[in-house]
């Protein structure tokens, strides 16, 4: 057995346990960082923060807060709220009372929140706002097991008759109350911490899904106890690193990166205000941050249409130093993979320093000019976008899991990194791929099952551990996994040619940069057809310069020019393809898809059958006059 592997056997039972082991380490070492807004409203957020200490304080008020209130070991704690400090805090506090948080995206409608608020008997609600309050309120008589509501900001929230007594009450009350607490029990949250067991549960996180009811995933305290370990074995993070966290902490791979944190010691930055995103980096300097796709694609479509607006010129600059990232990237990983010296000829080498001049150095300078590294998961990175980036010095470590998983069960190992794979997997993780090339995982990151569903975790759990992930993968002779896609979403055409529409779509994000989604249907059709939604900052730029300036994005995404435009990038897209996989047909949508219309998920996934139904008339319309085979 290696040393990692006795390092991660050796796990403590909770991360309760590990934060309390990193306050007594590092209680003066600065842990959080988080932006207060100025009184005024104007001008830019001043940067506070919270040392291990100070957290601790915070923590094991709430935690004390709590044990008040009734919280007993395992009962359900729900927090409905965005990326912000209080969640790290809330969170730390539900576990160091022995509860288990139940995450809800604040984006989730009254209806869905009421469900799963219902179905985990959630004792307490911990609720960002007054608009998290009124989801619970109007559903409260569907709630029996609800109890209170603590809420973070009580700005806006006001008293309603109808209301229990005691039943809300704000963050910083059940503070005050929980430290009062500890005076007369000091050892109350100790005791909690230390009666914590491996198997006890931590954490219900209802996947947003594709389809159906949202399941919870049980995620027992060793879980994330492994995920701390592991993580901090890869080497990957250290404690001189500052992290920037902007991922929503309701879903499983913003979750897991406040665990590894914990353990290695590190400065995280927390701000979950996407529109923030671009002025919070070069404030925070972040080394390494994590982010999805998505992300990576705006930045990079943001970068082109800039370009594009500077001129001809300076447009033919940045196609031609994009064309050498790729290239530099290609050569350098392959001559690591064969050598390990990530080297390039010396008229490529040369290439690259001026292009370095000209476009790479202001893109790592939009990232705050520290980032040794940024994560990618939750959906794959088109291979394109990733050599781009990699040629311009933002390594993008791309990462697989599921919640199932605790998110992080592969990551590409720092300066072994392959662009186009997920890595190898964490250390104690097994893999293996089934005779229909399924994923197959195994280890202490799995979940405990679905709550309440035996039979749904059945149909994915095996006896002995083996977990179906229902992606299809590849593994290299040296254990580099690559996903080629997800099992139900594989397209079979009427002439029996199956087809991954996940690695088509990514090719053409790669080639077309005003795509934002873009879904490839073709299941028992005789030719794969598109639906294709365009970045708006993108393409109202390129409208201004081609006579459609003034127009809304509706009126520009209808206009013949435009979709003669997308029909070029299809044509290319098509030259790299099978005769089978091309795209004969396409419709532009009116609107780009969203959270809110149901048609991606909180992490930004396509929800192809939502998609699918609401476009039904354009998919029909493709197909209208074929003759199908």
């Amino acid at each position: 057995m290696s040393e990692t592997q006795t390092q991660i056997e050796n796990r403590p039972p909770s991360v309760a346990s590990l934060f309390a082991e990193r306050v007594a380490a590092t209680p003066d070492g600065e842990a959080y960082r988080y932006p207060v807004p100025p009184a005024s409203g104007d001008g830019p957020d001043e940067w506070r923060s919270l040392s291990w200490g100070q957290a601790a304080d915070r923590v094991y008020a709430i935690a004390a807060g709590l044990i008040e209130l009734g919280v007993a070991a395992e009962d359900r704690v729900a927090l409905a709220s965005a990326t912000r400090v209080e969640w790290i805090l809330a969170d730390l506090g539900v576990m160091c009372a022995g509860g288990a948080t139940t995450t809800v995206y604040p984006s989730t409608n009254a209806e869905e929140s009421a469900y799963i608020l219902s179905d985990s008997e959630s004792r307490v609600l911990i609720a960002e706002d007054a608009a998290q309050l009124a989801k619970a309120r109007e559903k409260r008589a569907e709630l029996p097991a609800l109890k209170h509501v603590v809420v973070i900001d009580s700005e806006g929230v006001e008293p309603d008759a109808a209301d229990p007594e005691g039943f809300v009450l704000g963050l910083a009350e059940l503070e005050t109350r929980g430290a009062a607490y500890l005076e007369k029990h000091p050892e109350a949250v100790k005791e909690r911490i230390a009666a914590i067991t491996a198997d006890q549960l931590a954490t219900l996180i209802y996947t947003s899904g594709t389809t159906g009811r949202p399941k919870g995933v049980r995620l027992p305290h060793d879980n994330w106890s492994y995920m701390a370990k592991a993580i901090a074995a890869t080497g990957l993070v250290t404690k001189d690193d500052v992290q920037y966290l902007w991922l929503p902490l309701a879903h499983v791979f913003g979750k897991v990166l406040t665990s590894g944190q914990i353990e290695v010691g590190h400065v995280t930055a927390v701000d979950g205000r996407v529109d923030k995103i671009i002025e919070n980096l070069p404030v925070v300097q972040p080394t390494y941050m994590a982010a999805v796709p998505r992300i990576f694609e705006k930045v990079y479509n943001g970068v082109a249409a800039k370009a594009r607006a500077g001129g001809g010129a300076k447009y033919k600059i940045f196609q031609w130093a994009a064309g050498v990232a790729r290239e530099y990237a290609k050569v350098t990983q392959d001559n690591f993979r064969r050598t390990g010296n990530a080297s390039a000829p010396f008229g490529l080498s040369t290439k690259h320093k001026v292009a370095d001049a000209l476009v790479y150095s202001k893109l790592r300078d939009a990232f705050g000019g520290r980032l040794r590294a940024a994560v990618s998961g939750s959906a794959a990175l088109a291979p394109e976008i990733g050599y781009f980036f990699a040629g311009a010095g933002i390594h993008i470590l791309e990462g697989y899991g599921l919640t199932e998983s605790s998110a992080a069960s592969f990551v590409n190992p720092g300066e072994a990194y392959r662009t186009g794979t997920v890595g190898k997997p964490l250390p104690g993780t097994e893999v293996r791929i089934a005779d229909d090339g399924e994923i197959l995982l195994r280890g202490p990151g799995i979940m405990e099952g679905y709550h309440g569903l035996p039979d749904k975790t059945a149909e994915v759990l095996e006896p002995d551990g083996w977990f179906h992930t229902g992606d299809i993968g590849e593994l290299s002779a040296d254990g580099y996994l690559r996903i080629t896609d997800r099992k139900k979403d594989l397209i079979k055409t009427s002439g029996g040619k199956y087809i991954a529409p996940a690695e088509v779509e990514g090719q053409f994000k790669a080639v077309c940069p005003f795509v934002s989604n873009i879904l490839v249907h073709g299941a028992d059709r005789n030719f794969c057809t598109a639906l294709i939604a365009l970045d708006e900052p993108a393409i109202l730029g390129w409208a201004a310069d081609n006579g459609l300036a003034g127009k809304s994005y509706a009126e520009v995404v209808a206009a013949p020019q435009t979709e003669k435009l997308v029909e070029s990038y299809v044509a290319r897209l098509n030259e790299g393809l099978q005769r089978w996989q091309t795209i004969k047909k396409f419709r532009l949508l009116p609107r780009d898809l969203d959270i809110e219309h149901g048609e991606l998920t909180p992490s930004l996934k396509l929800k192809r059958p939502v998609v699918e139904k609401e476009y039904k008339h354009l998919i029909e319309d493709m197909y209208a006059g074929s003759r199908e085979a």
